[in-house]
């Protein structure tokens, strides 16, 4: 079975991480990833430091494994969620949407190891001076916020500008993902929108079958003139949100119109007002697994694709 240097780094069997997916990642999810051998995350999201402490407390009355936690350093908690995260101890945390200069520090003192989501190789270069264990190279095909490059561009790119292991996430969702990102120079993956459909996975059943059902086209990145494009599912709302972005209308005004609503789509199904936020991939998802048996399928076929690849040299 595959291995690699991230899975001695974080003590984990698999070299797959589960994606940081706000108001769904939680300690839930989180321990039963871990239990399958991955690395599972807690999402804080929006959500203020006693959210994330429960989370973390019940992933440990779950799990004995290594779990992590992920941080929208964006969100107006972020001071606090990273105070409790180094009260915590969690053996890792992951961060997105900005820069973690500020904390890393704090986290590092507390023994945590701290692998940042990079969109560039220059924020990659920045974090690898600042003391991460790794970092996660996420291209613009996955769900939620989303950078300019693709995941095959940017993996290699990262991979050459950092002596640090390098994860590979976005457009990642089976085996031959999986197998493309070792080839790219990657020291493992993560996967958000393969894990939405997980048995364990407490998302909406709504937001579960929207995911089942879609195809190729089904999403579409929204936010790009407020700075912080974000990838979701086709629906009323982001088409609604689509068009706007596009008008006239104050920039405060179109910031307060997406307010809330991941929460309506992942906790209450909304289909006419939540944002279901999801990766080009979601058309490659077409069944509901336990977490656990996610990770085994998409190693075995990673080795399959792995050991098939010298049919291609002479």
């Amino acid at each position: 079975m595959i291995n690699s240097v991230i899975c001695e780094l974080l003590d984990i069997e698999y070299p797959v991480f589960q994606g940081g997916m706000a108001w769904i990642a939680d300690g839930k999810l989180a321990a039963a990833v871990s239990n399958g051998g991955g690395l599972g995350i807690i999402a804080a999201g929006n959500a203020p430091a006693e959210y994330v402490r429960q989370q973390i407390r019940l992933a440990r009355t779950l799990t004995d494994k290594p779990f992590g936690v992920n941080i929208m350093l964006l969100s107006p908690f972020a001071d606090e969620v990273a105070e409790a995260v180094a009260d915590e101890k969690v053996s890792v945390v992951t961060t997105g949407a900005g820069n973690p200069s500020k904390y890393m520090e704090k986290w590092l003192s507390a023994g945590i190891k701290v692998i940042p989501v990079v969109p560039s190789v220059a924020m990659t270069k920045l974090v690898t001076r600042l003391g991460a264990a790794a970092v996660i190279a996420e291209g613009g095909e996955s769900g939620g916020h989303v950078g300019e490059l693709t995941t095959m561009t940017l993996v290699p790119l990262v991979c050459d500008s950092t002596h640090l292991p390098v994860i590979a996430a976005g457009g990642i969702g089976d085996g031959r993902g999986v197998a493309a990102a070792f080839m790219l120079g990657a020291s493992g993956i993560q996967m958000g929108t393969r894990f939405l459909v997980a048995d364990e996975c407490s998302a909406h059943r709504n937001y579960k079958e929207r995911i089942l059902k879609a195809t190729d086209l089904s999403t579409v990145v929204t936010g790009k003139r407020l700075g912080h494009p974000v990838r979701s599912l086709k629906t009323p709302f982001s088409r609604d949100y689509f068009k706007a972005e596009y008008s006239a209308i104050p920039d405060e005004e179109l910031e307060a119109k997406g307010a809330g609503a991941l929460r309506l789509a992942a906790q209450e199904g909304d289909l006419e007002n939540g944002c279901f936020l999801a990766g080009q991939i979601a058309a490659m998802v077409n069944k509901e697994q336990p977490a656990a048996e996610i990770i085994r399928e998409v190693m075995i076929e990673a080795e399959s694709v792995l050991k098939g690849a010298c049919k291609w040299v002479k």
